[in-house]
């Protein structure tokens, strides 16, 4: 058994010889000292032997299993030490190399323009509102008084999710909701998304973005929507931009207008941003209809109001100088890195 013995020694030292990783060492142990080793299944034979044999053997068995043990340990350490000189090479940095330029984000045009606006809009007293995307009809479309005949209702310009519950077309929505929540005077406005089914093109999607105002209270003329206005485009534009109004139709406001203003690029010249004229489309407005206030539970005879919406996309565009407002949704950080 004393050679079996030595033998197991020499045999597992000589593998240890051979062993260059971590793995191959654990597997060399579990041969030689684990539970079924070599050396383990040795020693159980150590009930046959002579009780003066039996000291002897088992003191070279411990001592060769100890040495065993002190070579597996040193072993270890010196792979250990191999594995992390090759780790330390692999992901040396080299700190004379340029670094690496970490870009950094900046606000979209689109949401640089909505905060100007309401930055405008908070310094006139005015509040922000905000409401659901997805609307009842009668909110969107009944209580704003447009015609149950109206083109607006049909399926080819409003995405219907049921009939009675469509994907707002305007915010105007909002206006009516805080209209029958609270009572006047009101002086809000409600920027969001909007949705219709338009064909995608340079001035057209189906997803895009408006602004509401409203003010209710007693004494209201068509002189204040007229001076807010006013002042809005000389605060947005400059103070030297002029507006003019036109006479339009509107089912929710009686007078109506569009709003126009002296162009921002050549200062009412004429150029091809407004098309040689000199003026540039920004919004729509006029008095609250009577029908509207009254759906709304406010009575006209008491209380009048002007309201106004504009394209919030249009604005960007136009104040910006882009010319395609699909640029403004594909999120190409080639476009978007020069508005900084």
């Amino acid at each position: 058994m004393e050679l079996e013995i030595k033998l197991i020694r020499d045999h597992c030292l000589a593998d240890l010889n051979e062993v260059e990783e971590l793995k191959a060492l654990d597997n060399v142990r579990i041969k030689y000292l684990g539970k079924k080793g070599a050396l383990t299944i040795a020693l159980k034979g150590m009930g046959k032997l002579s009780s003066e044999e039996r000291p002897i053997i088992g003191k070279l068995a411990n001592e060769i299993r100890e040495e065993i043990e002190q070579n597996i340990t040193q072993q270890k350490q010196a792979l250990e030490q191999k594995e992390m000189e090759a780790q330390i090479r692999e992901e040396v940095i080299d700190v004379s190399l340029p670094g690496k330029k970490h870009l950094s984000g900046n606000l979209h045009p689109l949401t640089t323009t909505i905060n100007e606006l309401k930055e405008i809009f908070l310094g006139m007293g005015f509040t922000i509102e905000e409401g659901p995307e997805i609307e009842w009809t009668k909110y969107n479309f009944d209580y704003l008084n447009v015609p149950k005949e109206h083109s607006a209702r049909d399926l080819q310009d409003t995405f219907y999710y049921k009939d009675d519950i469509v994907l707002r077309t305007q915010t105007s929505p909002v206006q009516v909701r805080v209209m029958q929540e609270r009572k006047p005077p009101l002086r809000m406005i409600s920027p969001g998304r909007v949705y219709r089914t338009d064909e995608v093109d340079a001035t057209h999607s189906p997803v895009f973005h408006q602004m509401e105002g409203l003010v209710i209270d007693k004494g209201i003329t068509m002189g204040d929507l007229k001076g807010t206005l006013d002042l809005f485009a000389k605060k947005l534009f400059g103070e030297q931009t002029k507006t003019k109004f036109r006479p339009h139709q509107f089912y929710f406001t009686e007078p109506s207008a569009e709003m126009d203003v002296t162009c921002f690029k050549c200062g009412g010249v004429g150029c091809k941003v407004c098309s040689n004229t000199g003026w540039i489309e920004v919004l729509g407005c006029g008095m609250v209809h009577p029908n509207v206030l009254k759906a709304c539970g406010i009575d006209p005879d008491v209380y009048s109001g002007f309201a106004f919406g504009l394209g919030l996309d249009r604005i960007a565009i136009t104040k910006y100088g882009i010319t395609d407002l699909r640029l403004l949704f594909e999120n190409d950080l080639r476009f978007l890195s020069q508005f900084k």
